[in-house]
């Protein structure tokens, strides 16, 4: 079988809350990849708290697409992705938090199947860009993503804060001064949903 019919032939879905021992496991399985199982902090419980699912009243920060292969119930993989926004192009995106495929499942096209998905979906929401971070040691990925035409963003540097606790936040503030700007708008503001 082609590359091109096994992935076409893949079941690819959102996850729903039963498929949270899933994720999780692949979460596990991707953190083992790239050497760092040490570091996953996620559990059953945190993902369901932050997670929407398909049929479900959930509001979560991210979204979750599964691959299946043809005829199987086994997951292949997954992408693990939520929205944001460009202010220069005024438009959404989708950023790619995590792409994996299993190994045993490499090489039929789920990866880019799942890229497709999200492309699509990017498209869906109006969005101008779907964008995601690469492990610089990562050279089998690289590679995959550059033969898609997606482009290294060499002139960026990631940032961020891992902790947020009362050392980690010192030099920005850490809201003791009230309850902050955002205090009273909810997660998204009054009159805004995530869809």
């Amino acid at each position: 079988m082609s590359e091109f019919s096994a992935a076409s032939d893949a079941n690819v879905r959102f996850a729903t809350e039963a498929d949270v021992p899933t994720i999780l496991a692949l979460v596990h399985e991707l953190a083992a990849y790239e050497k760092a199982s040490s570091s996953v902090l996620a559990t059953e419980e945190s993902l369901l708290k932050t997670l929407s699912f398909a049929g479900s009243s959930s509001t979560g920060y991210a979204r979750t697409l599964l691959v299946f292969p043809p005829n199987s119930e086994e997951c292949a993989g997954l992408a693990l992705f939520f929205h944001n926004y460009s202010t220069w192009r005024a438009a959404p995106g989708i950023y790619l938090e995590d792409l994996f495929v299993r190994p045993a499942y490499r090489g039929r096209g789920y990866g880019k199947r799942l890229l497709g998905e999200l492309a699509r979906e990017t498209k869906r929401v109006g969005g101008g860009r779907l964008e995601w971070s690469v492990l610089k040691w990562n050279e089998p990925s690289l590679k995959f993503y550059e033969g898609l035409g997606a482009q290294r963003m060499d002139e960026w540097v990631g940032m961020r804060i891992d902790d947020l606790g009362k050392e980690g936040v010192k030099n920005v503030g850490d809201g003791s001064e009230g309850e902050g700007a955002l205090a009273g708008l909810g997660r998204w503001g009054k009159g805004v949903e995530w869809r």
